[in-house]
């Protein structure tokens, strides 16, 4: 007797059956139209499933984001961090810098108050390792967050301005070109010497450098007073 047939399922999009389908179809839509227009609405609507549904799996927007940067930590290779202090610093904060880079608009939402804490402990080895080597070089733990908070306003800013730049109009580039131009020596000499070469100046990418600088001089005003001062 032949086998009846198969009952034929639901056809269209498969059944939701994983986070992983829901960190894929939020990254397409961030990547497509930014971070500040995800919506559990949107993002429903991208999964083919009901708004209803999605809330078993997060319960808004604020859960989905911590979820989306939690596993986009995760998928980073940790490098190998040096021994010596200020360097495990300097490298940790490096590649905090080139995550966020690659990812420009992870670091518009960890701007956000509140968001770095409800990393997971496995996102947060970054952080961890900026403190523990500022807690290495004999910081206290205030010396610590303050070194890690002068190093993070650096990095996200740096960031910002970057992905900021780049997504402006390509007629902003006559402006840019433009800039300092046919200054006023008498009024400004400096900017005017500088003129027409500040936009290649600008661009150039020095935060390695300026990075060393900063850490060289949070740790400096961070280190112990010798025996019998003050």
């Amino acid at each position: 007797m032949p086998r009846p047939p198969a009952a034929h399922g639901r056809t269209g999009r498969p059944p939701l059956t994983s986070r992983t389908q829901i960190v894929a179809a939020a990254r397409r839509l961030i990547d497509r139209d930014g971070w500040e227009k995800l919506t559990i609405r949107r993002l429903a609507a991208e999964l083919g499933i009901g708004a209803t549904t999605l809330y078993h799996h997060i319960r808004d927007k604020d859960d989905l984001l911590v979820l989306l940067l939690n596993h986009y930590v995760d998928q980073l290779e940790r490098p190998l961090l040096p021994a010596e202090p200020r360097e495990r610093i300097v490298a940790a904060a490096i590649a905090l810098h080139d995550a966020l880079a690659a990812w420009p608009w992870a670091a518009e939402v960890l701007t956000s108050d509140g968001f770095v804490g409800l990393l997971d402990e496995s996102a947060l080895w970054m952080v961890e390792a900026i403190v523990a080597g500022a807690h290495d070089h004999g910081c206290t733990s205030v010396q610590a967050v303050d070194l890690f908070r002068g190093i993070w306003y650096y990095t996200v800013g740096e960031i910002l301005v970057r992905a900021h730049s780049a997504r402006r109009p390509v007629v902003d580039e006559r402006h840019r070109e433009a800039l300092f131009s046919g200054l006023d020596a008498s009024r400004v000499p400096h900017l005017a010497a500088i003129g027409d070469q500040w936009p290649a100046l600008a661009a150039r990418d020095t935060y390695p450098q300026g990075l060393r600088a900063l850490v060289d001089g949070l740790l400096a005003r961070a280190a112990p007073a010798p025996h019998g001062a003050g």
